[in-house]
């Protein structure tokens, strides 16, 4: 079994990377991939935060980092995900996700079975099926069990 504190902060940090996803969801309300400092100032208003225009502009200066007006999904994350470090987990996560592509051409989705599978079959050992499933309910937002290979991918760029 992996190391029951690491396992459980590098669990906590993807909770908190797609929380994060969520937000810039919820934030990107005409859903065209970017946050505009209107939709910035307008989420932050209706979330009970009295941001003046100085302080979104400023909040999205920090952001930009191309410059282009607008908080793209990575910038966003960047920008929020500063002080995480890559932990031990991502490397292992990486060389699984890359067997999951290539056993699930498209849009399938990975339970904790499949991941628990992929693991085993690229000698990763130390996660048991336990782990497995825990790391693919920390994804999970909808309840059923599983994700799709693409929020998979996008939870381990922040750990690479």
């Amino acid at each position: 079994m992996a190391q029951l504190g690491s396992l459980s902060d590098e669990m906590e940090t993807l909770s908190h990377v797609f929380s994060l996803v969520q937000a810039f969801r919820a934030f990107d309300s005409d859903n065209d991939g970017s946050i505009t400092a209107a939709e910035l100032g307008g989420i932050m208003g209706s979330l009970g935060y009295n941001s003046s225009e100085q302080e979104v502009k400023a909040m999205m200066q920090r952001g930009d980092t191309n410059r282009d007006g607008r908080l793209s999904l990575e910038e966003f994350l960047d920008m929020n995900t500063n002080e995480l470090g890559p932990g031990s987990l991502g490397p292992y996560l990486g060389s699984a996700f890359e067997a999951l592509v290539a056993d699930f051409k498209g849009g399938n989705v990975v339970t904790g079975e499949d991941l628990h599978g992929v693991m085993r079959e690229i000698g990763v050992d130390q996660f048991s099926l336990e782990d497995c499933q825990a790391i693919v309910a920390s994804m999970d937002t909808d309840g059923d069990g599983a994700v799709c290979l693409e929020e998979f991918r996008l939870m381990l760029n922040y750990f690479l």
